[in-house]
């Protein structure tokens, strides 16, 4: 018994000594590089130069990307955000890759009312996805070639587009009411999806589908609190996600903050292993890259705190995080908490390492794939 006893304390201090090594073996700028590519985030400025807070973040944290508005929500459009014409964000996009050649440069250009590339700019909009989703295929395909070669010659190379939420509920005040979806049934939302993402993809523009998994449904809005899908959702919301990965799709998925307390009780979908491991993952067999949607609206700040929202979202198999810095908050330090949570996180054992490398992995394979990596 006393052997035992002796043996049992033995394994146990041989576990704390292995662990204790491993923290040590954290090479702390190599961590951090790859925690840095993990973030998409939002700044203020028409313009940039060497000595501007966001070029000084990209070099400090190695970002993996920047998300471009056109309008700056903090100061209810009182200060300038970064889309004034197409010259401007031309040169406004050149100068970002001139510090960082391999960024994602992003934007949410969905066509109708959600575009940042707003006609009264310069720009040449395209219609909305409802009023895409009444016309032939072949004509949404004509749509996003236009659009992508749009934001090619300005230098973007993603964009969080298009939605393939089903348009359950036609009331839906940030889906339906603003004319984000192809239509009221899984098939048409998936035929309209892919010749969007086809039209995208012949310009080597990256999409996001989104919301995963799904907001069609929903009667809130995620970006003013936590929404509650659980008496709402349908299956045939999961319909898009399923025929497009199974046809190989493998850019990007966009998470929604919803909950469903029939699959996860306590978090909603960004937060929850129960949606992005078990049903993306593994069900979907989703190989690409996972990406959050803001971690700054309203659903996630007005529920859970800063670092646990953050710990939380990696440990759920989200490999990107947005941080847009146009919510109701602009903080530039987010970026720079955000990046210390996570390697805190791994350094205390409450992120595996792993999790980390397998993140960094598929945001690397997906730069090459798009020729931001050689």
């Amino acid at each position: 018994y006393i052997n035992l006893i002796i043996s049992l304390v033995v394994v146990s201090l041989i576990f704390l000594w292995a662990g204790s090594i491993d923290n040590n073996k954290i090479d702390e700028k190599d961590l951090k590089s790859k925690i840095g590519q993990m973030l998409i985030v939002g700044f203020r400025g028409l313009e940039i130069d060497s000595e501007s807070s966001i070029a000084q973040a990209i070099k400090d944290l190695n970002l993996g990307g920047v998300i471009l508005f056109d309008y700056d929500v903090p100061s209810e459009g009182k200060i300038k955000r970064n889309i004034a014409d197409p010259e401007q964000t031309k040169q406004l996009i050149s100068n970002l890759k001139l510090i960082s050649p391999t960024l994602f440069v992003a934007v949410d250009a969905e066509g109708g009312l959600i575009n940042r590339l707003k006609d009264k700019y310069g720009f040449t909009n395209i219609p909305s996805a409802q009023d895409m989703g009444a016309e032939n295929p072949s004509q949404t395909k004509e749509h996003a070639l236009f659009l992508g070669n749009q934001l090619k010659e300005l230098g973007f190379n993603v964009n969080f587009a298009p939605v393939v939420d089903v348009n359950i509920n036609t009331e839906n005040p940030v889906i339906g009411g603003l004319k984000r979806s192809f239509g009221e049934d899984a098939e048409t939302v998936t035929i309209h999806a892919s010749n969007f993402i086809s039209g995208l993809n012949e310009n080597n523009i990256i999409t996001a589908i989104k919301h995963f998994p799904g907001h069609g449904s929903s009667k809130d809005d995620s970006h003013l609190g936590l929404v509650d899908i659980t008496n709402t959702y349908q299956e045939e919301e999961l319909i898009p996600y399923k025929k497009l990965i199974s046809a190989g799709y493998n850019d990007m998925i966009m998470t929604a903050h919803v909950i469903n307390t029939n699959i996860d009780a306590n978090y909603p979908a960004t937060m929850s292993p129960n949606f992005l491991q078990d049903i993306l993952r593994k069900d979907l067999e989703f190989k690409g890259v996972i990406v959050s949607d803001d971690m700054q609206m309203g659903a996630i700040t007005e529920h859970f705190g800063f670092e646990e929202a953050i710990i939380k979202s990696v440990n759920a198999g989200c490999d990107l995080l947005i941080i847009s810095n146009n919510s109701s908050t602009y903080n530039e330090d987010d970026y720079y908490r955000a990046v210390e949570t996570i390697f805190n996180a791994v350094v205390a054992g409450e992120i595996n390492i792993e999790t980390i490398n397998n993140s960094y992995d598929r945001i690397t394979k997906l730069k090459k794939r798009y020729n931001l990596i050689e």
